[in-house]
Parts: structure tokens; sequence; C-alpha cells
């Protein structure tokens, strides 16, 4: 089954690109999810200054900057996994450095 890891943190504290790649729990993180080959894709997202949020109402297209929720954790990114079962996709977010400082929200997929 397919699952979706939107990673939430406080952008305001969020490591750099280097930051990442060089820490080792981020590394021990990669190292598992591809040890299990659960890995499908994954993104990490520009801060949401860079978001634009879209709705139509009433046939009107209406264009805001920013993100659509007013809160300090966002989604900065996503992990999309390949697992046997939400206890796998658990173990596997539980594993993310961002689960310790901000959180891993578990999705399943529609398929």
């Amino acid at each position: 089954m397919k699952y979706v890891l939107l990673i939430c943190d406080d952008e305001k504290v969020s490591p750099s690109m280097e930051e990442i790649a060089a820490d080792p729990a981020y590394q021990a993180y990669e190292a598992e999810v591809n040890r299990r080959g659960a890995i499908l894709g994954g993104a990490r997202l520009r801060p949401v200054a860079a978001a634009t949020t879209v709705r139509v109402r009433d046939g009107e297209t209406l264009v805001s900057d920013g993100p659509f929720a007013e809160t300090k954790d966002f989604i900065g990114g996503i992990d999309i996994i390949e697992c046997d079962d939400l206890d796998e996709a658990i173990a596997i977010a539980a594993r993310h450095p961002y689960a310790n400082r901000g959180c891993v929200e578990v999705r399943p997929v529609w398929e």
C-alpha cells in the first residue's frame, strides 16, 4: 500500500539542505527506507512565502499569496513510500528526524 508522509515543522528553525545532508539522523533515515525498498519519491518544499493558494468560488478563480493555513507548523516536504501496512508506515515515519522536532502525518493514497 502507498502512503504519503507529510513532513511538518516550524520552517523558521528548519535546517538548510547542507545541514540535512550532513546530519547522521537523516542519513540513518535514508538508509533505513532504502534498506526496506520503501521509498517511491519525495521532495522538500520551498518556504511558505513562495506558496500560492488557489480557490474557485462561484466560477471565479481567487489567487492569494502564502499558505492556506495560519499556523507555525507547515508541510515542508513529502515522502511517498510503499509499505505492507499502516504499522510499517508508522515505523518508517517514527524514524524520520522531523518526528522528533515537528510531526510526520501518515496518509494512505487512494489506489
